[in-house]
């Protein structure tokens, strides 16, 4: 019994110390919850504050607000009484004012671009301009070539006065027999022992001369001997065409021409254009191509070949309609060129951009041959009004006092007002005039524009 006793009272104790133990935790769980209770309500207090506080503020702002903006309608009202009264002093209006601003910006931007430019394209040409002239240089002094200048009519000598009525014949037979058979008008005037053949086919032309050559030597001038020597005349003609344009491609290694390319080449030793023989033109030109195209690493072969194919168009182009150029992409790409060759053919004079550093080539091949002095030649009245054309586009020009086309129209010096043209717009207005002058005018190779701009001050000692 006294053992149960004691064990009870041991169990007892565990219990009331666990209820202490627990009594004690929720004591200080209390005063755990009470502190909380305080911060709480103490926070609630603060947001209640601040809350009165924003309160406050927004209805000073909101006031503030109605205060702006009763000041920015009165600001507006003063802005536009100073501008009327700013317009009424000025004179002008509030567009004109911006359109004014605008002009004078752009002004600016263009002088600033202007600057720019220049500086660019001097820092590219130090290099290209040594580059190119080289290159130019080396093609020039490596060739040089003779030509004859044909012209677009031909003159027979006579033995005598009396052969002209053998020419014509008893009631005009003789010489209608020999239009009829050549095609070509035979004039015959007062020009002293002289027959003048007229007509648009060169090579109709010259078959006509030496057949008329070989009558007049021969001395049998009658209907019948006429045809015959005509037909005889004609093959000759035929078989130098043949030749001529096979010593060409002969010339220039140009192997696998397609025999009607090669007659079409042969055919160009009788056209001509501006006075230049356009045989002798297309071997310059395949010439100078070769040589710029050795200097740059190209294929030269191919280089000489569309030199020499590229104006073959002009063989056909009195029958039939449309440029030189297109006409002769077509003939080479019919006789099955290459394509890069058909190309450049068809780009020399920009009837289609350029694509390839051959079909530059070409252009400034091309270039170079009839823009060189004394290749060409034309009239006298086409030259002179070419000449005041070129100065009147520089006259139309503000600012521009004087202007001269010098180097028979391939230079032109346009001085200008120092106190209406600056530095910087001298640039602007060579680009402008250059471009003017392409739109407007036709000419062959190129002309150079120069702008000149000084500043002289003069005083005399009394």
């Amino acid at each position: 019994m006294l053992q149960s006793k004691e064990k009870a009272y041991q169990i007892k104790e565990e219990a009331e110390q666990e209820i202490r133990t627990s009594r004690q935790e929720l004591k200080d769980e209390q005063r755990r919850l009470d502190r909380k209770l305080d911060e709480v309500q103490n926070e609630l207090a603060n947001l209640k504050k601040k809350e009165a506080h924003l309160v406050g503020r927004e209805k000073r702002c909101a006031g503030r607000e109605q205060v702006m903006a009763a000041r920015e309608k009165e600001i507006e009202s003063l802005i536009g009484q100073q501008r009327d009264k700013l317009e009424a002093i000025a004179g002008i209006g509030r567009d004109q004012a911006k359109q004014m601003l605008m002009e004078s910006i752009e002004s600016e931007a263009r002088l600033d671009a202007a600057k720019r430019l220049a500086r660019i394209e001097n820092d590219m040409k130090l290099e290209a301009d040594r580059k190119g002239k080289n290159i130019l240089a080396l093609a020039i002094a490596r060739y040089a070539g003779d030509y004859v200048a044909d012209k677009t009519v031909s003159m027979v000598p006579l033995p005598n006065e009396e052969m002209k009525g053998r020419i014509i014949g008893r009631e005009g037979r003789n010489i209608r027999a020999i239009e009829a058979a050549t095609g070509i008008d035979i004039i015959i005037d007062d020009t002293p022992e002289a027959v003048i053949l007229s007509g648009f086919n060169p090579i109709r032309r010259e078959i006509a001369r030496l057949a008329l050559e070989q009558l007049i030597s021969d001395g049998r001038i009658h209907p019948a001997r006429i045809e015959e020597v005509v037909a005889k005349v004609t093959k000759d003609v035929e078989l130098e065409i043949r030749e001529a344009g096979e010593q060409a491609t002969f010339d220039l290694g140009a192997h696998g021409v397609h025999p009607d390319l090669v007659n079409l080449i042969g055919r160009l030793k009788y056209r001509t254009s501006y006075g230049q023989n356009i045989l002798q033109h297309s071997l310059e030109v395949a010439f100078l191509c070769g040589v710029m195209a050795a200097e740059l690493g190209l294929d030269v072969k191919k280089a000489k070949r569309t030199g020499l194919l590229h104006d073959i168009g002009k063989a056909v182009d009195h029958e039939v309609e449309g440029s030189h150029a297109i006409i002769g992409r077509d003939l080479a790409r019919k006789y099955g060129e290459a394509d890069d060759v058909v190309y450049a053919i068809g780009a020399h004079h920009a009837d289609q951009p350029p694509k390839s550093v051959l079909d530059i080539l070409v252009q400034s091949a091309d270039a170079l041959s009839g823009a060189r002095p004394g290749a060409r030649k034309e009239m006298l009245q086409s030259y002179v009004k070419r000449l005041e054309d070129l100065e009147n586009i520089a006259n139309s020009f503000k600012g521009v006092e004087k202007s001269y086309a010098i180097q028979a129209g391939r230079d032109l010096r346009i001085i200008v007002d120092s106190k209406v043209v600056r530095d910087d717009e001298a640039l602007l207005m060579s680009q402008d005039i250059a471009r003017k002058i392409e739109e407007q005018l036709t000419y062959p190779g190129q002309i150079r524009v120069t702008v000149i701009r000084e500043t002289r001050v003069v005083e005399y000692a009394k």
